[in-house]
């Protein structure tokens, strides 16, 4: 857990999640956020753990309560050509990046943070403990979600918009099926294997 109490001077803090990871479509989406100091946002949690209403009003009150946001990316290119690990490094960098005020730390969701010129700490579950984090993933996994339900509209015959381009078996069978579209990482081996 991250002590606050031993670093009084911090202003800004910057929680940074990801979403999309283990997708085999789509971009991978990071978030940074830095929450309006004293804000209470009651629900945050996990963006998985959350219903989609509960994490559209969240987003909204998220976007009221937040001193600054900033959205990364890393592109399907980018994932295939330098792997999902170092795309998601680079999707967060981005995020924090984007920010119009600078953090005075950075605290990261999971065990691996990309290298900035901030300080920055991991947290395990930090999604489920740091507002900030938690705000980061539910931008992310709201951002991300519109953008499978955009590309469903698309593609229909896939299914984008229920599983969100992760490998469930409805996918799996699709993409068997119709095959891959220019939207899939081909650099996945459920994706690579309908190419052989």
């Amino acid at each position: 857990m991250f002590d606050f109490n031993r670093y009084p001077d911090i202003k800004f803090i910057a929680g940074v999640d990801e979403v999309g990871r283990g997708a085999l479509v789509g971009r991978i989406v990071t978030a940074a956020v830095i929450l309006l100091p004293g804000s209470q946002i009651r629900g945050l949690s996990d963006s998985k753990k959350i219903s989609v209403k509960k994490r559209t009003i969240l987003y909204d009150e998220i976007i009221r309560q937040s001193l600054d946001l900033s959205i990364g990316y890393a592109e399907v290119e980018e994932i295939d050509r330098i792997n999902v690990f170092h795309a998601t490094m680079l999707a967060m960098r981005r995020a924090v990046d984007g920010l119009s005020i600078t953090p005075n730390y950075v605290l990261v969701d999971g065990t691996h943070s990309p290298k900035m010129i901030y300080p920055t700490k991991t947290i395990i579950k930090g999604d489920c403990i740091i507002s900030e984090i938690s705000a980061a993933s539910i931008i992310a996994k709201v951002t991300r979600d519109q953008e499978m339900i955009n590309l469903d509209l698309l593609y229909p015959q896939y299914g984008f918009a229920q599983h969100k381009g992760y490998p469930t078996k409805v996918h799996i069978n699709n993409l068997k099926k119709y095959g891959a579209t220019p939207y899939h990482r081909r650099s996945f081996a459920p994706v690579l294997n309908t190419l052989i």
